[in-house]
């Protein structure tokens, strides 16, 4: 794997960096806290997600940023033939293939389980192999025996032999059961031979049995011939009777009817008979009636009229009112010079709301932006303060006999002025940190005239919606206007009418008369429908007659045809006995040939389940000889895959057995440059704790220095070992403040052994705050910190030549 790009926006420090990375030895420079060991968090982030980052989600937001401000992490690799970039949020991750535009992972988890799967190892195996962080070269110092084994076996990928044979064991266990299923199963020979024989038993007793049967249902069909015609001339002669039957019934059902509408006819003709007679009685009485009725006629027009005046009348009192109470409120309406006033208040209280809004808004900006301005810079200062007081603390920890912490010299004479200058800086930062302590109590809460604008601010608003109402409300009133203008002329339209329908000079109106007439009226109208019912009547005499004649002839017909019906039943000669007679032989004849006929089935049935059964023999004996073949196949499977697994025990024996070995002597190599010879050997024991070795026996004691050499060595071996023998594709190797205690002998020497791992290491990159050692990388990347705006700047530093800002 190679690094090619990789941007942070608002991680930690870094407010935007972009940096593009290349092969060869790169240095990554810079003091203390000024943001290089994040630049290896980023990465492992955008590998592994959050569990690679220290602390939480909202931790890793730069401070000083907005509360919801982006923080992204992209970062652009090759592996293998291929070119991924990983985009990755607080809340979101992308994972993108060639420069594709759609990415081929989403979502944190799954772009994480991802690039896991790439590189083929676990975050915190990620970090002991290519990732050394800072203070992290004991690797293996704090694992126990057991625990060293598992992670040297599992790192250089010994573990998938283990992955391989453990899933080996679950199929052979699992071929193993097969065979004996397989074998629990197969059929017993005789058992076949038996079934065989019954089946073949049970068919020919089927034969039988269906051969009877035929002779059976022969017989039955030969009955069946000779009862046939017998049978249906009786049914004929049944079909017929009861034909015959339905049509005299029938005929009956029709003489009652004439022989009903006979006699209705005649009471109708005597009731026309006395209605002529009814007639000329009430004619008489009905004479005035058509008089009667044209007088009402008249009096109803003249009390129509009546009433139309005195509902006119009342009707122009009322408009009149209602004209009154719409001029009074036309008065009431307000005119155009107060709309116009109060338009130009509101206006006014409108403006002077926008203008205490504005001020209101300045006034908070600048106090919100003096408030943040304090917490930024305090917070700066807290760190400040807690690293000098960390370097204090450990110069005072290593005394005027030791050496300095930071850049390994020793301290001496110098022991006093440090301290001196780091109080100083001390009590400089104290100052300073106790003034913005107390300018973020003064700006704690809001200031006096911020207050007093907000208040000039609400009782203008108050007053605006006043104005704002009062002016709706006159508005609304005016509109009314036309409305009450066109009501006004509607009403007065109306008076007008009203008026002249009560100026015309009214006709003589009678009510006592009027009444009369209609009491006159409700005497002689029941007589009228009653004699005008009785002339019907008596119009329709002469159609009765006739209507009676041709009743009468109709009866006479149908009695006759009903005769003629009951002549003929009789002579059918048709007996009931005799029909059930041969109803019961034919069905005794049909019986006798279902019977058969289930005999027929029930004997071809049993034949073919006899042959189902020859099949099913047959059928077992091919499946018995296809499981023998497949046990034989499981047998001779599983011979192999216990073979197989004993091979991957003895190989995986052979690994572990030369592990040790071949780690310390590529870690001896590295310790042989590492100290231009003066140690040669380093021996890994059976726990895998590694000695130093002096001229032919381990050396119990060594310094702080060769400690960090032998750590580094065997993490340059581990690393090695994994490129070559487990067959991972990465060539990065990334080392963050290693040298420790190491002098600047020793310095050299590793930044020299690093430049010759370039066969096997294509691209390393070295973090170090020690300016001593820059001259010997093939690139320098600058990392300061800008403590005024409280942010990292990496730069390309060339070396022999001019600075260049990488981002």
């Amino acid at each position: 794997m190679q690094l090619e790009r990789l941007r942070l926006v608002n991680f930690r420090q870094h407010e935007d960096t972009e940096l593009v990375l290349g092969p060869g030895l790169t240095g990554v420079v810079g003091p203390n806290g000024a943001g290089k060991s994040t630049l290896l968090e980023a990465i492992a982030y955008a590998l592994y997600g959050i569990h690679a980052a220290r602390g939480n989600r909202e931790s890793i937001r730069r401070r000083g940023a907005e509360p919801r401000s982006p923080v992204r992490v992209e970062l652009d690799l090759v592996l293998g033939p291929h070119r991924y970039r990983i985009v990755r949020t607080l809340t979101d991750a992308q994972l993108f293939l060639n420069g594709d535009d759609k990415p081929i992972a989403t979502s944190l988890n799954v772009v994480t389980e991802h690039a896991t799967r790439l590189l083929g190892m676990r975050l915190d195996e990620f970090f002991n192999t290519y990732f050394t962080g800072q203070k992290e070269l004991t690797v293996m110092a704090a694992m126990k025996p057991a625990e060293r084994a598992q992670f040297l076996s599992r790192v250089l990928g010994y573990e998938r032999l283990k992955t391989a044979q453990d899933r080996l064991r679950e199929q052979r266990s699992a071929l193993r059961s097969r065979l004996q299923a397989l074998q629990s199963v197969l059929a017993n020979p005789a058992e076949l031979d038996q079934a065989e024989a019954r089946a073949r038993a049970r068919k020919d007793a089927a034969l039988s049995a269906e051969q009877f049967a035929a002779e059976l249902l022969a017989a039955a069909d030969q009955k069946h011939a000779e009862m046939a015609p017998r049978w249906e001339e009786v049914q004929r002669l049944k079909e017929r009777m009861v034909a015959l039957e339905g049509e005299y019934r029938l005929a009956e059902h029709r003489v009652q009817e004439a022989r009903q509408r006979f006699q209705e006819l005649d009471l109708q003709l005597a009731q026309a008979t006395e209605a002529r007679t009814r007639v000329s009685e009430l004619q008489a009485r009905l004479a005035p009636l058509a008089g009667l009725r044209a007088e009402r006629q008249a009096l109803d027009g003249l009390a129509a009229a009546h009433l139309a005046r005195q509902s006119a009348g009342g009707e122009v009192e009322a408009l009149r009112k209602q004209t009154a109470e719409v001029d009074g409120r036309l008065a009431k309406l307000p005119g155009a010079e107060q709309l116009e006033q109060a338009r130009t208040e509101a206006s006014r209280l409108r403006q002077a709301v926008t203008d205490l809004a504005d001020q209101a808004e300045t006034r908070r900006t600048a106090w919100d932006r003096d408030l943040q301005d304090a917490r930024t810079k305090r917070e700066t200062l807290l760190d400040q303060y807690k690293d000098l007081r960390d370097q204090h603390q450990r110069i005072v920890q290593a005394g005027r006999d030791g050496v300095c912490p930071t850049c390994a010299r020793p301290l001496g004479t110098e022991y006093e002025n440090v301290l001196d200058l780091l109080d100083r800086q001390l009590q400089e930062v104290l100052f300073n940190g106790n003034y913005y302590k107390q300018r973020i109590e003064q700006l704690a809460n809001e200031p006096r005239e911020l207050l007093d604008t907000d208040d000039r601010r609400r009782e203008a608003e108050r007053q605006r919606d006043e104005a704002m109402g009062k002016l709706g409300r006159l508005e609304a009133q005016a509109a009314e206007a036309p409305a009450f203008l066109d009501e006004r002329r509607r009403v007065l339209a109306r008076i007008s009418e009203l008026e002249g329908v009560l100026g015309a000079a009214p006709a003589p109106y009678d009510p006592a008369r009027h009444q009369r007439v209609r009491e006159e009226m409700a005497e002689l109208e029941p007589l009228a429908l009653e004699a005008e019912r009785f002339r019907g009547l008596a119009e329709r005499a002469e159609v009765l007659v006739r209507e009676a004649e041709s009743a009468e002839r109709e009866l006479t017909q149908r009695e006759a045809a009903g005769r003629s019906l009951r002549q003929e039943i009789e002579a059918l000669n048709y007996s009931e006995a005799r029909f059930q007679e041969a109803r019961q032989a034919t069905e005794a004849v049909a019986a006798e040939r279902r019977e058969a006929e289930l005999a027929m089935v029930r004997a071809r049935a049993e034949a073919g389940a006899a042959e189902e059964s020859l099949a099913e023999v047959a059928r077992r004996r091919d499946e018995r000889a296809a499981q023998e073949a497949e046990s034989k196949r499981a047998a001779s499977e599983l011979t192999v895959l216990q073979e197989l697994d004993r091979a991957l025990t003895d190989l995986r024996t052979d690994l572990n057995a030369q592990l040790r070995p071949d780690l310390s002597e590529l870690a001896s190599g590295f310790l042989r440059d590492l100290t231009d010879g003066r140690y040669a050997d380093l021996e890994l024991d059976e726990d895998y704790v590694a000695l130093l070795v002096e001229g032919g026996e381990s050396k119990p004691v060594i310094s702080g220095g060769e400690e960090d050499l032998v750590n580094l060595a065997l993490r340059l071996a581990i690393s090695q070992m994994i490129a070559e023998r487990a067959g991972q594709p990465l060539s990065l190797l990334v080392l963050d403040e290693i040298f420790g205690s190491l002098d600047e002998e020793r310095r050299a020497a590793v930044v020299t052994l690093l430049r010759s791992l370039a066969d096997r290491f294509p691209q390393v990159v070295l973090i170090t705050h020690i300016e001593s050692v820059r001259e010997g990388f093939d690139r320098v990347i600058r990392v300061d910190f800008d403590a005024e705006r409280g942010v990292s700047r990496v730069r390309d530093e060339v070396i022999g030549g001019s600075d260049g800002l990488a981002a």
